[in-house]
């Protein structure tokens, strides 16, 4: 009896087990689907990651969120990881600019934090103190923000033109740009404000500082990704019934009526009503079947945006917080990632017990994201040591990068035109991943959207239940 209500379930398919994937697989288990989920690689997490480099643990990149992320938020919930992660109780950056010659470089630091203030007021103790922007430019930001707050997010020529088109339209400089809208948008975007839509930006900048005093309060794992992303996502996806198939890549797609066919590299041909493209942005395009969205061609200039990781290794420690971020200086943010990776439990960290690890996160860095791991190491290190005085005399244990080419699509004005939705042309194929038409920048905030928004499309395919969408962020019920 057990097998044949089984069968009798609809089938699915989600090619790609990254945060898209995992959202999309759990969602159709829950409703009552079966589910198999094929990933070509040898875990889950899609581009936010781990992997052991001997006895250290590593994250690809250094992956934060927002309180204002409340799917992704909503995600660590369903995953039962919200103690695996520390959000801010108030929104606190620490910048650190750094000026002079390499040999006596002026060191200034400020902050960009939040009071209980209600928008836009929350922000105004932090920015009149300021120290990397002078009175008239402080006052320029204000003029800056207002006027953001005064877009339609709705109006589609947002997309067609560049956000540093815009600032400078509205009275910014170049001051204003680097201390502050570069500062925060190129983390968030992975571009500079030249590069990028304006009507990203001004999504990103709006949600996050000009929504709600605590919006912009930064997430981050308080423990490896891998732990979030793959252990605790497996078990769920197992537990809810979905048959995870890891190192298995899918070569192709048969549409056909009643039941799809994915092919894959290795074994038979997986039969399903509902297909969800969950994986990379060309790798869904080469799956789909021809004209099955719209101008199906312009996939192809749909750009990436590459994201560089340098990774040191410290035999003492340099850094007294748990982040910054850097003006005058190529560095843009770095992170102590000492307990987070396990080093104190390695053998370098029990040979040097004062050691620290740091990360710098770097975006928006297509002019390096090829260059030698010995060029980065000349380039890097010296900042380092004009950004943290006590790096100077430090002797560097391990020295690393990780490159992701591919990391975000281009946020380039225009961009909103090349994002597919997640109801394709052909009945039962769906789209996800952080590249469909979220509204939202290439982030894990827009991967579990778009996950969603592909769930949500299949059930109403077949005339199900979708949940009612709370807008606190937990799971849909």
């Amino acid at each position: 009896m057990t097998g044949r209500a089984d069968a009798a379930r609809p089938a699915a398919v989600v090619v790609g087990g990254g945060l898209a994937g995992i959202t999309a697989a759990l969602r159709l288990a829950e409703a009552g689907h079966r589910v198999t989920l094929a990933e070509g690689r040898p875990r889950l997490g899609g581009l936010a990651f781990s992997f052991q480099r001997g006895e250290l643990t590593v994250d690809n990149g250094q992956h934060v969120y927002l309180r204002c992320c409340t799917a992704y938020r909503g995600l660590l919930d369903r995953l039962g990881a919200t103690r695996l992660v520390h959000l801010q109780e108030r929104l606190d950056v620490p910048v650190l600019s750094v000026s002079g010659s390499e040999s006596a470089p002026v060191r200034t630091l400020g902050r960009l934090r939040r009071s209980g203030l209600p928008v836009p007021l929350h922000l105004a103790g932090s920015l009149a103190r300021y120290p990397h922007l002078g009175p008239a430019d402080r006052a320029r930001v204000v003029r800056g923000a207002l006027a953001l707050q005064g877009l339609d997010l709705a109006d589609p020529a947002l997309d067609r033109i560049s956000f540093g088109e815009w600032l400078r339209g509205n009275g910014q400089n170049t001051a204003t740009l680097a201390a502050l809208w570069d500062l925060v948008g190129v983390a968030t975007l992975n571009a500079r404000a030249d590069q990028v839509s304006l009507a990203l930006a001004a999504m990103v900048f709006k949600t996050g500082l000009l929504s709600d005093p605590g919006a912009s309060d930064i997430g981050m794992a308080a423990v490896p990704l891998g732990v979030i992303h793959h252990d605790r996502a497996l078990a769920e996806l197992e537990r809810a019934g979905v048959k995870v198939l890891l190192r298995t890549r899918v070569a192709g797609l048969k549409p056909a009526a009643p039941q799809h066919a994915v092919l894959l590299e290795d074994g038979e041909p997986l039969a399903a009503e509902t297909v969800v493209l969950a994986g990379a942005q060309d790798t869904a395009a080469a799956l789909l079947p021809p004209n099955a969205i719209p101008g199906q061609d312009r996939l192809d200039g749909f750009g990436t945006a590459p994201i560089l990781n340098v990774h040191v290794v410290y035999d003492r420690k340099v850094l007294r917080r748990p982040f910054f971020a850097a003006l005058g200086s190529p560095v843009q943010w770095v992170f102590d990632r000492t307990t987070h990776s396990g080093l104190a439990g390695t053998e370098l960290g029990r040979s040097h017990p004062g050691a620290q690890y740091l990360a710098l996160s770097q975006s928006a860095v297509q002019d390096e994201i090829d260059l030698p791991v010995a060029e980065l190491r000349r380039r890097y290190l010296p900042e380092l040591g004009r950004l943290l005085p006590a790096a100077e005399g430090a002797g560097v244990l391990d020295f690393f990068v990780t490159r992701e080419r591919t990391a975000t699509f281009d946020p380039a004005p225009g961009s909103a035109a090349l994002r597919p939705s997640a109801a394709t042309g052909v009945p039962g194929v769906l789209l996800a991943g952080a590249w469909t038409a979220t509204g939202w920048p290439a982030t894990m905030e827009g991967a579990v959207r778009s996950g969603h928004a592909a769930a949500d499309a299949a059930l109403a395919a077949a005339g199900g239940r979708i949940p009612a969408d709370r807008g606190d962020g937990r799971w849909p019920r």
